[in-house]
């Protein structure tokens, strides 16, 4: 499996632990997409670009952190046909994984710590999806691909644009 993993400055100390608990313990392909230091980033960027490597099928699954996780999960659920879930515990990340497909799961540095965002991350990396919500999952493509179609999209204030 090749994963993706990046973060903000913010969750840029427990993206380093979790590249070396990965590469300690898992044989899958790890390609850091930064932040690569404390220096200030826009966490939209890093999952971006992320999310553009799964949907361009050059990564099976992503890992993003930010402060709270929400930011870098808003910002790639933005990208066309990425599922991206909070997970802040092994429950979550496996039903993200089992239930929903998700390829990217996102992390808070400033909600979990190092040992807990380890269980989180095996959790997700030892789940398949068992298709078993595979029509729910269906549901959420099929709106998406008619809201692109139609050119459908949301302004901060709530008006339609196209």
């Amino acid at each position: 499996m090749r994963i993706g993993i990046g973060s903000d400055h913010n969750g840029f100390a427990l993206k380093e632990e979790i590249k070396g608990f990965i590469e300690k313990t898992f044989t899958h392909e790890l390609v850091d997409y930064g932040c690569y230091s404390c220096d200030s980033v826009d966490y939209p960027d890093v999952a971006f670009d992320v999310s553009q490597n799964i949907s361009e099928s050059k990564l099976d699954r992503g890992i993003l952190i930010c402060g709270t996780g929400i930011g870098v999960a808003i910002a790639a659920n933005k990208y066309p046909g990425i599922r991206a879930a909070l997970a802040h515990d092994t429950y979550s990340a496996e039903r993200a994984q089992l239930s929903n497909n998700a390829q990217i799961i996102t992390m808070g540095s400033q909600i979990i710590g190092p040992e807990a965002a380890k269980k989180v991350v095996e959790a997700y990396l030892h789940s398949t999806w068992a298709e078993g919500s595979k029509h729910k999952v269906d549901k959420i493509i099929k709106k998406e691909r008619e809201f692109f179609r139609q050119g459908v999209g949301t302004t901060a204030a709530g008006n339609q644009c196209r």
